[in-house]
């Protein structure tokens, strides 16, 4: 494994009306496209298929966003897989999403094209149709600017009459701050101008990265899904796949956040190796080379997998499944508290903080009885 700036070399991409028989074989059984499907962890919780009313049902499959789940907080599991409980938009993973899509839509223009202006300017398409498919992301700026506003209300009254007067007529950053909380329109409207920016300078930051012009994806944004011999359904999403003229198949996923330090490489990569396993169950093919760009710190990190790699990936999947098969049965999911929960949304049914979890809607066996973080059935 190397983590460097430009990433080890790939030999160059053959052009996409000359791709070799074998980068078709992907699309066998496999879905392309950037909707619809069970997306990966982190950033790309915005970009996946949101809870629907649907009856609750034991999981059928896993993805790498819901392993992650599952290692991160068994409770937290339940509560996205079995109860699908709502969660708010994020800044953060909205915008990854819309990075995604941006980065996506550029190699649909010709190569010499596929320039750092260009793809801004897709910018603000891609939100509108991000918006137009998820109408709840028209709340996001809407409830920030309300939720800034109520604060500014708060601080002015906290701060007495005087200086809240003073603000308003004399001008300084209390004046701006003061000004702009009594307008949540403004509020909204500039936050979003700064989050927009923000996409810019992910999107810009990307072309310091790789060269689109020399690159020629076999596959976008492309579903995969495979069932191990266990009877294990394994499915995600890819986000690039690059194949050489020799055959070599490399997998590449956009991160919007920065690299993590070397000591936690590795759970960074445990969702490279989740897909090349998925690939190789699949084409019987390992591939050649693993990729993480970063574009929040512009880092690449690189990893070759073998056979062993994926092998052990493997077995641990297999044994978080029957970890999740036996808190199905029993009903019994436990919280693992950790720094993570306080960006969690379920807190209020968490009993780590008071909360009690909404009734277990699955039938229980015998193996167990409800357990903290479970509630029988009514």
């Amino acid at each position: 494994m190397e983590t460097s700036r430009e990433g080890a070399p790939v030999p160059a991409q053959t052009p996409g009306d000359q791709r070799p028989a074998a980068v078709g074989a992907y699309a066998d059984g496999a879905a392309t496209g950037s909707g619809g499907a069970e997306r990966g962890g982190g950033e790309r919780a915005g970009r996946e298929a949101r809870p629907g009313v649907r009856a609750a049902a034991a999981p059928a499959s896993l993805s790498p966003s819901r392993a992650g789940d599952f290692m991160q907080c068994p409770l937290l599991y339940r509560f996205r897989v079995i109860d699908r409980l709502p969660e708010k938009p994020s800044e953060a993973a909205t915008r990854g999403t819309l990075v995604h899509a941006v980065l996506e839509r550029l190699f649909d223009a010709p190569a010499a094209e596929r320039t750092a202006p260009r793809a801004k300017a897709l910018i603000p398409g891609q939100w509108d149709r991000l918006r137009a498919s998820r109408p709840e992301l028209e709340e996001l700026f809407a409830d920030a600017a309300t939720a800034a506003s109520a604060a500014d209300g708060d601080s002015a009254a906290a701060a007495g009459g005087e200086r809240a007067a003073d603000a308003a007529a004399g001008g300084g950053p209390e004046r701006a701050d003061a000004a702009a909380g009594d307008d949540p329109e403004r509020v909204g409207a500039e936050r979003l101008a700064r989050w927009l920016a923000e996409a810019e300078r992910l999107v810009e930051r990307w072309f310091t990265l790789e060269d689109p012009t020399r690159l020629e994806p076999a596959e976008r944004e492309l579903f995969v899904e495979a069932e191990l011999d266990s009877g294990l359904r394994l499915r995600g999403i890819i986000d690039r796949v690059d194949v050489a003229p020799t055959g070599e198949v490399r997998i590449v996923d956009y991160k919007t956040g920065k690299a993590p330090r070397p000591e936690y490489a590795e759970g960074a990569l445990f969702q490279m190796k989740f897909y090349a396993l998925v690939v190789w169950r699949l084409k019987g093919v390992v591939p050649r080379r693993l990729q993480l760009v970063y574009l929040g710190s512009g880092d690449v990190l690189t990893y070759d997998p073998v056979p062993a790699d994926l092998e052990r990936v493997e077995r641990k999947l297999l044994a978080l499944w029957e970890a999740i098969g036996l808190a199905t049965r029993t009903g019994d999911w436990r919280p693992r508290p950790t720094k993570l929960c306080g960006w969690c949304d379920h807190r209020a049914h968490c009993p780590e903080f008071g909360g009690t979890p909404p009734p277990y809607p699955l039938p229980l066996t015998r193996e167990g009885a409800p357990a903290q973080g479970t509630m029988g059935p009514d």
